[in-house]
């Protein structure tokens, strides 16, 4: 017995370690990004090699890149386009993938299986092979440098109507059947019903469309040409490439773009872990 649990205490101990390790690893730059925007730009690159790379500098110079970088471009005209975009596509993408979901799982119609195992297959296709057809879908309806070109397309995805299909088949018959003896309607069971019962997925998809919404760069670049419409993401190119190039400055409007998807990932990462492991439970 006593061997038992010295076994497990090794393996416990060993695996923190390993895992803190690890972390270290893939914080560092992180790290090392959001120390060096409260540097002045002549101390970025001095000590690269000794562990004041990871320590900012004096108190007063905290600010300065973060209030230059404002004062040079229009960065809060940026964020607040990324947070519309990106709620956009959360909500729609909730609502669309959810009813499709809920289609799927809920009712019998012909081909259900066929059109299904061909979304399915639509999930080893690479999304940046379609960006030349969805360019030229977006052109043919005329919404080209406009939200909605940004909005649009990341709405559906075959991956959470995917997710949906196996939370809302999860849920029992017996609840719909109880809801129609009601006198209740498809899409109120829906939204009144079965939607609220689903949360793990809700966040996952929510904080998945979020996230994908916010990081993406390729598409907005293409529909867009007004500078005023830019994301975050894409002003960012254009603000490293814009002289004088300061790098203090480039690393605060990293840490300004990545700060909001880190509150994302705290607060809902018990939400994000619960629906991924829902994801993989199978054809129901």
């Amino acid at each position: 017995m006593h061997k038992i649990i010295s076994r497990r205490k090794f393996h416990i101990v060993w695996t923190t370690i390993l895992i803190t390790i690890l972390a270290l690893f893939f914080l560092f730059p992180l790290v090392w990004m959001i120390v060096s925007s409260m540097k002045p730009e002549s101390q970025i690159y001095s000590n690269i090699s000794s562990i004041k790379a990871f320590l900012p500098g004096s108190f007063s110079d905290w600010g300065k890149a973060y209030a230059g970088i404002f004062s040079r471009f229009n960065v809060v005209r940026y964020i607040i386009n990324s947070v519309f975009y990106a709620t956009s596509v959360t909500i729609g993408s909730i609502v669309v993938n959810a009813l499709a979901g809920y289609g799927f799982a809920k009712f019998d119609f012909t081909g259900r299986k066929l059109i299904f195992g061909l979304l399915i297959a639509l999930l080893v296709i690479p999304g940046t092979t379609l960006l030349i057809q969805q360019f030229q879908i977006a052109k043919t309806i005329g919404i080209l440098n406009t939200p909605l070109a940004v909005i649009l397309p990341g709405i559906s995805s075959p991956f959470y109507i995917y997710m949906f299909r196996n939370a809302f088949a999860d849920i029992p018959q017996s609840i719909t059947e109880a809801a129609e003896l009601d006198g209740a309607s498809n899409f109120k069971i829906f939204w009144r019903v079965l939607l609220p019962m689903t949360l793990p997925t809700i966040a996952t998809v929510g904080t998945l469309s979020f996230i994908g919404s916010w990081n993406d760069y390729v598409w907005p670049l293409m529909v867009l040409t007004n500078s005023d419409q830019f994301p975050l993401q894409v002003a960012i190119t254009n603000i490293n490439s814009t002289n004088p190039v300061y790098m203090n400055q480039v690393m605060a409007i990293l840490t300004v773009s990545t700060i909001p998807l880190i509150f994302v990932y705290i607060f809902f990462q018990k939400y994000l872990v619960q629906g991924m492991g829902s994801a993989g439970n199978g054809d129901k």
